[in-house]
């Protein structure tokens, strides 16, 4: 039965959930966090910033109406332990898969985000795409490109994804083995992963 005291401990409850910060929604449709990086666009430049900093580039590329961009933002980004990670770890550039704003890759050249979608093979929104620079500024984006995140993922394989890149163990073994030994390593310890 709900009593009026019932009613009350579960908002309480509720509202004592860690959320980090509300998505917006930009004139381009598409929602936007107050932690993205502020980039002229130009990616070699935005990787040796990340770099300076000890971090990764991440590049979201979304569209707007997308229920799994909103997903992301929704779901993902408003657990504190997946932004907290993304923050310590990671600079974010926003980029829209159907957008006209110009970008300069890897390699110098100049084109518009929907041009640089395309040229990146990218095909699902939203794709979450994480650089690093190893030894000097890379010719290209497969030079670059650490991990690939082709639409939404889960919340716990989403910060397992980022912590696949962060760890070094995406240069030894495949995603899938990193999960299996993430999941193990937990069972051992008596915890059952909360996976949605």
């Amino acid at each position: 039965m709900l009593t009026r005291r019932v009613i009350l401990a579960f908002a309480a409850a509720v509202m004592a959930l860690p959320v980090w910060s509300e998505a917006r929604m930009g004139d381009d449709g598409l929602h936007k966090q107050d932690w993205f990086l502020d980039s002229f666009l130009e990616l070699p430049d935005d990787l040796a910033e990340a770099d300076a900093q000890g971090k990764y580039l991440m590049v979201l590329i979304e569209q707007a109406g997308c229920p799994y961009c909103a997903a992301l933002h929704n779901e993902n980004f408003a657990r504190s332990e997946i932004v907290d990670y993304i923050n310590a770890h990671y600079l974010v550039v926003q980029l829209d898969l159907w957008g006209a704003r110009e970008i300069v890759d890897f390699d110098g050249e100049a084109l518009e985000e929907r041009d640089l979608a395309q040229k990146w093979g990218v095909n699902f929104t939203p794709t979450t795409l994480i650089f690093t620079m190893e030894d000097g500024t890379p010719a290209d984006f497969l030079e670059a490109e650490a991990f690939r995140l082709p639409g939404l993922l889960k919340p716990f394989h989403y910060l397992s994804s980022l912590e696949y890149v962060v760890s070094g163990e995406n240069k030894k073994q495949p995603f899938q083995r990193f999960l299996q030994d993430k999941f193990k390593a937990l069972e051992a310890q008596g915890i059952s992963p909360d996976v949605w």
